[in-house]
């Protein structure tokens, strides 16, 4: 049993979608449950409601399976599935009313490349405060961002993605990127600084 499940973590995700599509549905069960985890995480950046959360990470699932076929390898499998997770999201939200942040103009006003700076702009952990408070404060100040912002700031800092990895989610250049997160953090920094300066102290 444990030699079957090593070779079944083995396989990569490419491989498993195959097999899927050939008629192995419990190839798309590893799947999900190698990426559940992290679609929760980027659904609950978005909403607050822990059914509405569940609800969502299991329609991002259906609509992936129904979809699989239309899946290219020349992209991963989570960019692809954080694509569909988040055209859930948003459809979610204008079901129920509730607007999500209206996108603007893509800022690329002369900055270039800037390049994979050290300094995130996200609130670095305080010995004084709580954890569940520092993450309140960022989810607060995400939620007025543009979304072009606020999803390059999950994807890099929430997420961890590469560049790369980040270009290829949001089918857009390593350069658009670069400008996007530069252009984000600043204006995370000083919508932190208006609301909430505790948390800017020693932030260069």
């Amino acid at each position: 049993m444990g030699v079957v499940r090593m070779q079944e973590i083995e396989r990569t995700d490419e491989e498993l979608v195959q097999e899927t599509l050939d008629g192995r549905r419990e190839a798309f069960q590893l799947l999900v449950e190698r990426h559940q985890s992290r679609v929760f995480g980027l659904v609950r950046h978005y909403l607050r409601s822990g059914a509405e959360v569940e609800d969502l990470v299991q329609d991002t699932f259906l609509k992936a399976f129904s979809k699989l076929s239309t899946f290219q390898s020349n992209s991963s499998f989570y960019t692809w599935l954080y694509r569909i997770a988040k055209n859930s999201v948003l459809d979610h939200l204008k079901r129920k009313g509730r607007s999500p942040i209206v996108a603007m103009e893509d800022p690329e006003d002369n900055l270039g490349g800037m390049g994979e700076g050290r300094s995130t702009g996200l609130p670095a952990p305080d010995a004084a405060m709580m954890k569940h408070e520092i993450s309140a404060v960022t989810r607060a100040v995400l939620e007025e961002l543009p979304d072009i912002f606020r999803d390059v700031l999950i994807l890099r800092e929430l997420e961890g993605l590469s560049y790369q990895e980040i270009a290829e989610t949001l089918e857009v250049s390593i350069g658009t990127v670069e400008s996007r997160i530069f252009r984000a953090r600043a204006k995370f920094k000083d919508k932190l600084m208006q609301q909430h300066p505790e948390f800017v102290e020693g932030l260069s």
